[in-house]
């Protein structure tokens, strides 16, 4: 059930985020739909903040010096998702933390997750600890900024506070470890317990299926729960309030550090259905009006100048009024599904609080709420319901897309929504999730701690970077870095203080950052920026640099290069020193090219593995490394009877895999690409007894070859596979003797997991070495 609180309140903008449920009503638009809402005194929300020492199941009576901290991080969410920043969209228990602290307009953030999130745990740039892109790519030591780790010189947050008396906790996403080391047997020093967590729950990798995800509880993969109403948001809070009432009933007087890291608003999109009706009829006028009318609120707000300007539409997305009937359906249930995950999410949020209030702690902790990057564009004109096809650049036509709409932000389809509804998201500013261009990189930041927070509900205008967050913490809780952790020195923090903008709105912010995703820079100093898109394959020296005063022009919507010259030659000076202090060089613009590139001695290095059953689920981005190679998969089996069957070997879920298994005596071998299922069939039954059953994969072309299925050396069965994967394969891993999560194959999707009833010895791949 949703809480009332999440159901019936709003912010509305116009009264310094007085909370009324009314409001969504009238800034929706929608009060002649059938949209309704519980209405709830506004004095009931503000009432909870006096409530803590009554309704406290227990509390020290000595006050501890040293604040609680909680990290709050939403996924690819965009500058404008929540009614504080001026959205449309029920976030009340955020906009309740921004009417009792403070709201930074002018945060920053690098334009990717993993990246972002190194950032903010070390208080250090992300080259500068080895995480200069997603920790799916892993370019070995020709990029040591590249590894997907952070460097043991940059001790995490954890590992400070750990030392300074905190419990640590880690929830929800991670994303900070090679995905080739994200095996259930390790290596585990990159996982969160690794850097300095005492406890984690969460996912490791990107992002994950809401309803079954792949869950690591410390440093063991477990079964997510079977329950019909469960959701990965729900679970880690559950587990969060755990975490804290054990803490708080056992060691009091300890302060803690808790981590809780969405999977939202990351596709896939996927939320209960009841969210998404909640929003039916507000989106029916359009991405344009829409964004519009986020733009007029974060006037009236504050969030932007009055005087900002609204930048144009990005060149990708079509005008609204010029799509067709079936896109705007289509697009606007994609909305409705976003807008619910969102109000969804919040409602955890709201649960995590409440319990804080109930314990008595939430008066002595210090909550940081940000997005970890801007909205992404990777759903492009059309959105998505297979997030494989989008990362393997395949396309999706309206009309598969229109034919599932209903079934958007459910276990039936793996939801992205089109990049018009992100560039809603991010509001004002123009491009995405991965752009130097404010779209990619200013996201919402609250800082709640009536400790030290008087001016409540006020908004702070300096220049901030993710950075600054983690050497804020240590400055408000009395912390020094230490000069060593684990017997590794340590390298200098980066980030900058901006405590003092708690008591005082006049301080000045950060002065120079430099920014780079994929050969893509920036550089901010002194309030002019200056980006230089790149073109991947040309050489850097021919990039076009543009130059914005974003003190004077925060949308960046006038490109001032050629009437200043000299700043930009300026600028891009600053970029190179900034370059070189913290490691960006050298410089490479592989994008996706980046998981065809596996680092020597790792796990994906190898072409031979022989796996054994009972094998825990092995994440598909430690997996043998298939892509656009030969290969061989080798299966030596006995049979009791012609009633034994099941599956061999399977990677993936309905969206994307492959697949061998044994159904009505025959051998079977499917190779789902996405958009075709290539099946070979054996011609003849499956012998009672032992034998070898063996699939072959013969590349022929760039992602194209043959298959040809063996049984004891004899060829059983051959055929052509038009279309393999470019980059991944899924996002479910391999099983062993099963089929794990979702089926790949929709022949046996009623049997379960579809186990191999006979016995299975071993699975043995044979690849061909890597050229």
């Amino acid at each position: 059930m949703m809480s009332n609180k999440s159901k019936g309140l709003q912010m509305d903008p116009l009264k310094r985020l007085t909370v009324a449920a009314s409001a969504f009503a009238l800034l929706s638009g929608c009060s002649d739909k059938n949209f309704t809402v519980k209405e709830v005194n506004s004095e009931a929300v503000k009432q909870k903040s006096t409530e803590s020492k009554e309704n406290a199941i227990h509390k020290n009576n000595t006050e501890s010096p040293k604040p609680n901290v909680v990290y709050i991080i939403l996924d690819d969410s965009g500058y404008s998702d929540l009614g504080s920043y001026g959205s449309e969209i029920q976030t009340p228990n955020l906009d309740w933390l921004a009417e009792n602290g403070l709201r930074y307009n002018n945060s920053h953030v690098t334009p990717l997750c993993s990246p972002t999130r190194a950032a903010l745990l070390t208080g250090r740039n992300s080259h500068a600890v080895g995480m200069g892109t997603v920790a799916n790519y892993d370019f070995g030591s020709e990029y040591p900024n590249k590894r997907g780790r952070i460097d043991p010189e940059a001790g995490t947050i954890a590992e400070v506070l750990k030392e300074n008396d905190y419990n640590t906790y880690a929830l929800g996403k991670w994303h900070l470890a090679p995905t080739h080391q994200t095996t259930a047997a390790g290596s585990y020093e990159n996982w969160p317990l690794g850097k300095g967590f005492d406890r984690y729950y969460g996912i490791l990798e990107d992002s994950t299926d809401q309803y079954k995800p792949d869950l690591v509880l410390d440093n063991s993969f477990i079964e997510a729960s079977e329950k019909e109403d469960y959701h990965f948001s729900e679970d880690i809070v559950n587990q969060a309030k755990q975490y804290v009432t054990d803490q708080a009933s056992i060691h009091p007087d300890k302060p803690f550090f808790l981590y809780l890291s969405f999977g939202a608003q990351h596709q896939p999109i996927q939320v209960p259905e009841q969210y998404i009706e909640m929003y039916k009829g507000v989106y029916d006028k359009g991405w344009d009006q829409i964004r519009e009318e986020r733009f007029e609120r974060q006037k009236e707000l504050g969030i932007i100048p009055k005087d900002a300007k609204l930048t144009e539409r990005n060149r990708s997305v079509k005008p609204w009024d010029e799509l067709t009937d079936v896109e705007k359906k289509t697009f606007v249930r994609f909305q409705e599904a976003y807008a619910g995950f969102l109000t969804h999410t919040d409602e955890q949020v709201g649960r995590f609080l409440d319990h804080l209030r109930s314990l008595g702690e939430l008066d002595d902790t210090m909550i940081v709420f940000l997005s970890d990057n801007g909205a992404s564009g990777l759903g492009k004109d059309t959105g998505s319901i297979n997030h494989t096809l989008a990362y393997n650049d395949l396309p999706e036509t309206i009309e598969e897309i229109a034919g599932k709409v209903d079934e958007i932000g459910n276990d039936k389809v793996k939801a992205d929504f089109p990049a018009g509804w992100a560039q809603v998201s991010n509001t004002p500013f123009k491009q995405y999730k991965t752009s130097m261009y404010e779209g990619g990189t200013k996201t919402p930041l609250i800082v709640y701690y009536p400790k030290a927070i008087k001016d409540k509900g006020a908004i702070r205008n300096q220049y901030q970077y993710v950075t600054d967050i983690t050497p804020t913490v240590y400055d408000v809780a009395g912390i020094k870095m230490p000069k060593e952790i684990k017997g590794v020195k340590q390298m200098p923090l980066h980030g900058k203080s901006f405590a003092k903008t708690f008591t005082d709105a006049k301080v000045s912010g950060k002065e120079t950052q430099y920014y780079e995703s994929n050969g893509h820079r920036g550089i901010y100093h002194d309030g002019w920026k200056a980006i230089a898109t790149h073109t991947p394959g040309k050489h850097y020296e021919k990039d076009q640099w543009e130059l914005y005063h974003v003190a004077q022009d925060r949308t960046e919507t006038q490109n001032v290069a050629s009437q200043h010259e000299e700043k930009l030659e300026e600028l891009k000076k600053v970029w190179e020193k900034e370059a070189k202090k913290y490691d960006v060089l050298p410089l490479t613009d592989i994008g996706k090219q980046g998981f065809m590139r596996i680092p020597e001695n790792t796990i994906r290095s190898r072409n031979s593995f022989t796996f054994y059953p009972g094998m825990s689920v092995l994440p598909e981005g430690a997996s043998p490394f298939i892509l656009d190679r030969s290969y061989e998969i080798t299966v030596p089996i006995t049979r009791g009877n012609v009633k034994d069957e099941g599956v061999l070997v399977a990677l993936g879920s309905y969206e994307s895999g492959y697949t061998l298994y044994i159904k009505d005596n025959q051998l079977v071998y499917e190779y789902n690409i996405g958009v075709d299922v290539y099946r070979i069939e054996s011609e003849i039954e499956v012998p009672v007894g032992s034998s070898d059953v063996k699939f072959v994969f013969e590349r022929t072309g760039s992602n194209e070859g043959n298959g040809v299925l063996f049984i004891d050396d004899e060829k059983v069965g051959e055929g052509t596979i038009g279309q393999t994967h470019k980059y991944k394969v899924s996002f479910e891993g391999l099983s062993i003797g099963e089929d794990s999560h979702y089926p790949v194959s929709p022949v046996y999707q009623d049997k379960g997991t579809f186990p191999f009833s006979g016995e299975l010895e071993k699975v043995i791949f044979d690849l061909e070495p890597m050229k």
